[in-house]
């Protein structure tokens, strides 16, 4: 069984009320439930949330459990997965059966299609790795982009990561997590709540759907391009 968590902290300093700000015609939130209904690939999906204006309409919009998030782990220092974890578990508790797999959909990436979430589950599966991970391809190479500030003196150099290439094309390929989509084996991820494992693999995505708000620059830009699939 597979089940798809989607957590939503009322807290944002970024863009304030940003989780439940409408976007396309939907509260932000939504969009991840409507691409965890529209993949038809789990089971339970689950959303974990310290705001009312969350819990109380989140059925509708998909999720079959509605958790309420403790307040330690809602806080501004509080991770991610230990909440995501904690749905897992409390999700577990409701039906009275383990998972195999769970994948988190960030409320805050509405620009994913499903097809990202089959694709990452997919590999993770087949692949038999502990965790999955999206990102784009890097704008920039830190093999040759990269520069460190000395702390004391100010004086900028490149970073000793940059000196290590001589050419373009001998740089490793690099990419920008996108923080879209993250899948784990569920016993790895009770086991050790953590992002990655020494058999995390990585699901590539365009740029174009790998945008995330953080900002209300950010807010503008996801808006449009939403609004310009409509077309």
């Amino acid at each position: 069984m597979r089940i798809c968590t989607v957590t939503v902290r009322r807290g944002s300093k970024g863009v304030r009320g940003k989780n439940w700000r409408e976007v396309a015609g939907l509260p932000l939130f939504a969009h991840s439930l409507r691409h965890a209904v529209d993949s038809g690939l789990f089971e339970r999906i689950v959303v974990t949330s310290d705001a009312p204006e969350v819990l109380s309409t989140a059925h509708g919009f998909g999720a079959t459990d509605i958790i309420e998030r403790p307040a330690e782990l809602a806080t501004d220092t509080a991770g991610k997965v230990p909440a995501i974890l904690h749905a897992v578990l409390e999700a577990e508790a409701i039906i009275g059966a383990k998972f195999s797999v769970v994948v988190d959909l960030d409320a805050t990436s509405p620009l994913r299609e499903t097809s990202d979430i089959v694709g990452a589950v997919e590999l993770l599966e087949s692949r038999g790795a502990e965790s999955v991970i999206t990102g784009a391809p890097a704008h920039r190479s830190p093999y040759f982009n990269l520069v460190e500030e000395d702390p004391k003196s100010g004086i900028v150099s490149l970073s000793k990561e940059s000196n290590r290439v001589l050419r373009r094309q001998d740089a490793p390929r690099t990419f920008d997590m996108n923080a879209s989509v993250y899948v784990w084996n569920r016993d790895s991820l009770v086991a050790n709540p953590v992002v990655f494992f020494p058999t995390t693999l990585l699901y590539e995505m365009p740029p174009e759907r790998s945008l995330d708000i953080d900002s209300e620059f950010d807010f503008r830009i996801v808006s449009w391009l939403l609004e310009s699939r409509k077309d």
